[in-house]
């Protein structure tokens, strides 16, 4: 039984455009030139923040971060930057009685600005307030808690083979990995994704058509 669906942020949630165009432009660089940066991390399976790691040998991000905030550059969210299938398809999760959550490793500003965008949730929380983060197995001990679930009762969303398909298996949670953003499409057909992962999809709309069939078999097998 699905008794609560939890989503990922970025580039599940939110496209990631807006968040590299302005460390490009912080930076002072091409945007073209750390997108393709963005897409050799990818590749090769290391963190995003190694893209900027490329571009300025030894850079501290958080202290760039702060810096950008301070002149008046950070970060920015808003509706043009959900996806398109972001409202109807978690207002028609709730439609089921389905609990909805969100939860990703975002900044204090992110979840206050993505607060501000009063999506139809049940709770959202980011990875800066917790104070832990994807995949630390205490993350997901969280979602369950902000899930109001057991772990095998949520089903989690995300793009990110190595912080949400793989730690959320290992957590007991149930997994619709995302065909979106340079990760998710890039690792969508990796064996051990498809392994790991009981949906791939390739937009939150097919959520509901999972959460409808998952439930009416428990309902069918316990009668």
């Amino acid at each position: 039984m699905i008794r609560c669906v939890a989503l990922d942020i970025g580039e599940t949630l939110t496209r990631d455009d807006r968040y590299w165009a302005a460390w490009a432009d912080w930076l002072d660089v091409p945007r073209h030139t750390l997108s393709a940066l963005v897409g050799a991390v990818v590749a090769q399976g290391r963190d995003n923040a190694d893209a900027l790691r490329l571009l300025r040998p030894g850079i501290d991000v958080a202290a760039e971060y702060a810096a950008r905030e301070a002149a008046g550059r950070g970060e920015l969210l808003e509706e043009s930057d959900l996806y398109e299938d972001v409202r109807p398809a978690l207002a028609a999760l709730r439609a089921l009685g389905v609990r909805v959550v969100v939860a990703g490793n975002q900044t204090r500003r992110a979840g206050e600005l993505l607060r501000a965008l009063d999506l139809p949730v049940d709770a959202l929380a980011v990875s800066a307030e917790w104070d832990v983060a994807k995949p630390s197995p205490e993350f997901f001990l969280r979602v369950a808690a902000l899930g109001e679930a057991r772990p095998g009762e949520i089903l989690y969303v995300g793009d990110h083979p190595a912080n949400d398909v793989f730690p959320a298996r290992r957590a007991g949670l149930s997994i619709a990995h995302l065909r979106r953003g340079p990760w998710g499409h890039f690792w969508a057909d990796d064996p051990r994704v498809r392994a790991a992962a009981d949906w791939s999809i390739a937009g939150l709309a097919e959520l509901t058509g999972i959460v409808t069939r998952a439930n009416s078999r428990e309902t069918r097998t316990r009668r």
